[in-house]
């Protein structure tokens, strides 16, 4: 029998952290979801107890004090759930005095910091032996001729410290066509902060590829989970729109190794690129948390955030190391702004986008027990795509 005793915390706002939410509360568990104002206005829900909190940026000793004094109105430890890299980073900087009031599993601190420092990150590649796309790192514009001589256009610039980054520039990759664009763009987005140039590795949205493990805190493999990108938004440099459970043995056989060679314990995420010219699945990018698209393991038979729960909470769930294949993940006005945009350059028919709807699936957002999350992202979505437009418009 399953015991629900312990309520679930969860810290972020955004699709990742609604999917925890409505996976929990389905499972009669209570949940208390908390982000800053902006998130919580957008992504507040019906099925959790729902709250601003401080900032973990910019007021860690705020957010600190929210959280214990949070923990103490509850008779057991919550289990608490971070969906967003800056919460991620926080919960484990003050790990000790967390963990005396929430049960969570992450890995070193240390981890942590490489994992979501991309200059760290692919040092920790290079140890490994793991493919990556010819990467840059420069310091200053002084360096920039040095890069031109080697590098491939178009390529891509992009943040060092992506969570970061994203505070200021809504973008997770800037396209460079040219050395003109390269050498007007480095020194605009270098203040705010480090930037890395890298190749663009050939191949379409379904080129890209995750593993997802759950390890417990002896290293021993809880949950395992593959899948396969179909469509992103933006279609070039975007994060998940349309997504299939997909079991691919060879990832699994690449993958797993590394994150456990890592000592990646708790919950853990590793993204690749298959390149064309040599059939190499590349690195992308490893995450120690809860990756966007993580509501389509429940669908498909492992369910990574109730698997969490279970654990922590004493529970000893069986281990989920097979999956359902074939099931799609659609954040449907993401779906739909990807269609029409390929659908302008001749990449995706009307037809094709209606056929991406059929068969079992899971919706990012839309449920309707919980609408006004998908409500307010889609209006979200459509006004800032309409924006721009408008803008251009009126020039």
């Amino acid at each position: 029998m399953v015991v629900t005793k312990h309520a679930a915390v969860v810290l972020d706002f955004s699709a990742n952290g609604v999917g925890i939410i409505h996976t929990l509360a389905r499972k009669g568990i209570d949940v208390y979801a908390y982000d800053t104002k902006g998130p919580y206005q957008k992504g507040k829900s019906r099925l959790a107890t729902c709250g601003v909190c401080p900032s973990p940026l910019t007021e860690e000793e705020n957010l600190l004090t929210f959280l214990v004094e949070l923990a103490k109105k509850f008779e057991q430890k919550p289990v608490l759930y971070a969906g967003a890299d800056d919460y991620v980073v926080f919960i484990s900087k003050y790990r000790k005095t967390l963990s005396n009031y929430y049960l969570f599993l992450f890995p070193e601190h240390q981890l942590i910091e490489d994992l979501l420092d991309k200059k760290r990150t692919f040092d920790l590649a290079v140890k490994y032996n793991i493919p990556t796309a010819k990467t840059f790192f420069v310091n200053d514009e002084s360096e920039l001729d040095n890069v031109i001589n080697e590098i491939e256009f178009p390529c891509i610039l992009k943040p060092v410290f992506g969570h970061a980054f994203r505070k200021h520039v809504n973008t997770k990759a800037i396209h460079i066509e040219d050395v003109y664009q390269l050498k007007k763009l480095f020194p605009i987005y270098s203040k705010f902060g480090e930037l890395v140039i890298q190749e663009i590795i050939p191949g379409d949205n379904k080129a890209f590829y995750k593993v997802a493990t759950f390890f417990d805190d002896e290293m021993n493999l809880l949950a395992l989970f593959t899948l396969q990108k179909n469509h992103q938004f933006p279609i070039e440099f975007g994060t998940g729109a349309h997504i299939v459970s997909k079991r691919i043995p060879e990832l699994v056989k690449l993958g797993v190794p590394i994150l456990k060679e890592l000592n990646l314990k708790g919950i853990g995420m590793i993204e690749y690129k298959k390149d064309p010219r040599d059939g190499q699945y590349k690195l992308i990018e490893i995450n120690p948390r809860f990756w966007l698209t993580h509501s389509l393991t429940g669908p498909a038979g492992v369910d990574f955030s109730y698997m969490y729960y279970l654990y922590l909470t004493g529970q000893k769930p069986t281990p989920k190391l097979e999956q359902i294949d074939g099931v799609q993940w659609i954040y449907l006005v993401r779906y739909f702004l990807t269609f029409l945009q390929k659908r302008k350059k001749g990449e995706m028919s009307f037809k094709e986008f209606i056929q991406g709807l059929k068969g079992k699936k899971v919706f990012a957002l839309l449920a309707f027990d919980d609408p006004m999350p998908f409500i307010r992202s889609t209006i979200s979505h459509l006004w800032n795509s309409w924006k721009p437009k408008r803008k251009k418009r009126n020039e």
